[in-house]
């Protein structure tokens, strides 16, 4: 019934296996990729022929995770999945990135990729797993796919590469100060594709040298699935890459002059307007036919680049007029807000980010479900992309998988510096807002985002600076690195190399590759260049700030630590909480308690944290023998008076320790409800507490020392 085709082989610790034929046989191509026991079906389906007048290659990834994977039932009132989270969102961009140029050039028709992950052992991250996946699924599925590619993460600890390491290994490396790097790396037998990580100081020799590894350690899986294709595959899809070259031609005679002398323009929105007058200008000489054609958009595409790319390698000139390694002016300003935490206004040329910092306490943590387990972060960063930032009307709402795959590169750029949450109790969020755009909006979050912690009092170890560099690379092999790319070097260029890091070493790379032919050498000159760059900004961004504050914004919680004994945390929290609300709800303060007794007060007030400061130690303290304590009369007996003198502890103070004079009953000089001052005079046979009154000074609260007896001499 079923035509089975199953292959394995030993990669790192772990059997990678790839399988197709038993399951979702109406795909164009359909496989389960395992590695240990994490699988991950991947399932490919394309259109059969191109919708009329497409211009643009149609395609999508869709990542989702089961929760039936890892044994689990989903949270959240429902009880199923629903929209995607970060995770699998980062994950999608993951697959889409290093196999969406290798689709034969003027494929235009549409493609979907679902990878579902089926099975996961809380060792082996199923992103890999899922690249592999849909490189096997597409490889197999007849479409016209330049692959395969391979996948591998690459760790570093203790000096030493790691291929693929545990998930446990790389679940917060800000916790694990062995393991100094999580590296995705992405490529074909011949080339690196895309890079992804989150580093730790790195020097440019040994991020380098990962993405080598990286490519390496994948070489065996490219192996696997060739071999597999080879028992497996379906027929190629009969496509043939269109011929525009005669439409190119008239394209060219009808409008280079005007478009070139659109790109001559340096003002970016005075250059768009004219190179879209431009298009219209050819568009207008064009006959009905030529205007027709799905191949006219490519066309005059293919013009423009040829204009940007040829300046740029045959004279070393951009079209903004700067040379391949100089940075665009920068202007930095922090504090401009008065109400915020903290907020910095970085403008690289014509890019722009507002960046403001809110300090948080424990409560405002984020609590994420993952598929491997819950956990906690203490650190958030949004970025948000309004239409308005490059001059557009366009949609508005939430976040999209742009946003969140840009906002998540500052995020582990800034990991790295942020002071462990033992030094610094806090919730960090930044929300970067885009008001510019022309080029590495999210370098721009990187830079705004290291100077608004540091305005907000942020200890950060280092600034943090960041830069996109791009590459021109041509068909005789002559290129040329570009540093601080603007919005159409990327777009018509063939690389997005993005690089950020502190004066010490890189905390976070991003590569994607246009073209199937970036060299080791290309690589290292994109580095050094980006080490330029970056030190040349942080020389910037040092002109408003080094360090941070030393003083936090008067709106800002102020948080006082506090550890007790575990024991002890029952009675600070009370029956039902009763404990812990009286104390929130008397000294206006948040108060947060862990299992392991450290307990977080917060306030913008002083004086609320020292008010439920001192009762929660008045809780948990015991009291001390000859320490003098301030109470309030509770009863009154024949005999004396007791004291609530030390939490909800009490203490008799007997009638004749309650002056220097006899008394006939307490009453003669205390009632219930005064405030009266006593010492501890020690404990009972039966632990109950004996206090004192009369040797302690009712008004200042001092002790009163005896006077000392004259001596004989003195007396005679």
């Amino acid at each position: 019934m079923f035509n089975v085709t199953k292959k394995s082989i030993q990669w790192g610790q772990e059997t990678l296996t790839l399988e197709t034929g038993k399951i979702a046989r109406q795909a164009d191509g359909s496989v389960i990729a395992t590695l240990g026991e994490t699988s991950v079906m991947a399932n490919v389906t394309f259109a059969k022929e191109a919708k009329p007048g497409q211009d643009f290659f149609p395609l999508t990834v869709h990542y989702q995770e089961k929760t039936y994977a890892a044994g689990k039932i989903p949270g959240g009132f429902f009880k199923r999945e629903g929209r995607p989270s970060e995770k699998e969102t980062l994950t999608s961009r993951l697959i889409d990135r290093p196999i969406r140029p290798l689709f034969v050039d003027g494929f235009k028709h549409e493609v979907l990729i679902i990878c579902t992950v089926l099975s996961h052992d809380l060792v082996n991250d199923p992103d890999i797993v899922a690249m592999i996946a849909a490189s096997s699924a597409l490889t197999i599925s007849g479409v016209p796919f330049m692959g395969p590619i391979g996948a591998a993460r690459v760790g570093f600890a203790n000096g030493e590469y790691v291929l693929n390491p545990e998930v446990a290994d790389m679940d917060n490396l800000r916790m694990n100060p062995e393991q100094r790097l999580d590296l995705v790396v992405a490529g074909t037998k011949d080339a690196v594709m895309m890079v992804e990580s989150e580093a730790y100081e790195l020097s440019e020799a040994e991020m380098l040298g990962a993405v080598k590894f990286g490519h390496e350690q994948m070489q065996p899986v490219i192996d696997l699935i060739i071999d597999f294709a080879e028992d497996c595959a379906k027929e190629p899809f009969d496509f043939t890459s269109p011929d525009y070259s005669e439409l190119y031609a008239r394209v060219q005679a009808a409008g280079e002059a005007q478009m070139r002398a659109a790109f001559a323009i340096l003002d970016k929105q005075a250059r768009t307007n004219a190179i879209s007058a431009a298009v219209a200008a050819i568009k207008s000489s064009l006959p009905e036919e030529d205007l027709a054609n799905a191949n006219l958009g490519s066309a005059i595409k293919k013009l423009e680049s040829s204009i940007l790319r040829g300046d740029v390698v045959k004279n070393g000139k951009r079209i903004d007029g700067r040379d391949t390694k100089t940075v665009r002016p920068i202007d930095c300003e922090v504090g401009l807000l008065p109400r915020t935490h903290g907020s910095a206004l970085f403008t690289r040329g014509e890019t722009q980010g507002l960046v403001v910092t809110t300090l948080g306490t424990g409560e405002d943590e984020q609590i994420i479900d993952a598929l491997h387990g819950n956990f906690r972060s203490n650190f958030l960063l949004h970025y948000n992309f309004p239409p308005y930032s490059v001059g557009e009307v366009g949609r508005f709402g939430p976040p999209g998988r742009r946003e969140i795959g840009h906002g998540k590169l500052a995020w582990r750029a800034l990991q790295a510096v942020l002071p462990a949450p033992t030094d610094f109790p806090y919730t960090i969020r930044l929300v970067s807002e885009i008001t510019e755009s022309n080029g590495s909006s999210s370098m721009a979050t990187v830079c705004g985002s290291s100077l608004s912690m540091m305005d907000a009092g942020v200890p950060l170890k280092s600034p943090v600076a960041g830069v996109a560099m791009g590459l021109i690379l041509e068909e005789d092999g002559s290129w040329a690195v570009l540093t601080d790319i603007l919005g159409d070097e990327d777009h018509l260029g063939d690389m997005d190399f993005k690089v950020a890091g502190t004066s010490n070493g890189i905390t976070s790379l991003q590569m994607d590759i246009k073209v199937a032919g970036i060299t080791p050498a290309i690589m290292e000159q994109a580095l050094a260049q980006a080490k330029d760059g970056r030190m040349h900004i942080l020389g910037e961004m040092s002109k408003s700030l080094t360090q941070g504050r030393s003083e936090f914004s008067a709106h800002a919680p102020r948080i006082e630590t506090m550890t007790i004994p575990t024991d002890k945390i029952r009675e600070v929290i009370g029956s039902g909480g009763k404990v812990i609300r009286e104390i929130v709800e008397v000294s206006g303060a948040k108060v947060d308690i862990n299992d392991d007794g450290v307990i977080k007060i917060a306030s913008a007030n002083a004086d609320s944290i020292k008010k439920a400061y001192d009762m929660i130690y008045s809780i948990v303290a015991e009291p001390e023998e000859g320490k003098i304590y301030t109470g309030k009369v509770v009863k009154l007996v024949d005999f004396g008076a007791f004291v609530n003198f030390f939490g909800k502890r009490d203490g008799l103070v007997h009638v004749s320790q309650i002056a220097n004079k006899r008394l006939n009953h307490p009453n003669e000089i205390l009632k219930e409800g005064q405030e009266v001052k006593v010492k501890l005079l020690g404990f009972d046979d039966r632990g109950k507490v004996r206090l004192g009154m009369k040797m302690v000074d009712q008004e200042t609260g001092a002790e009163i020392v005896p006077e000392k007896k004259e001596n004989a001499e003195q007396a005679d």
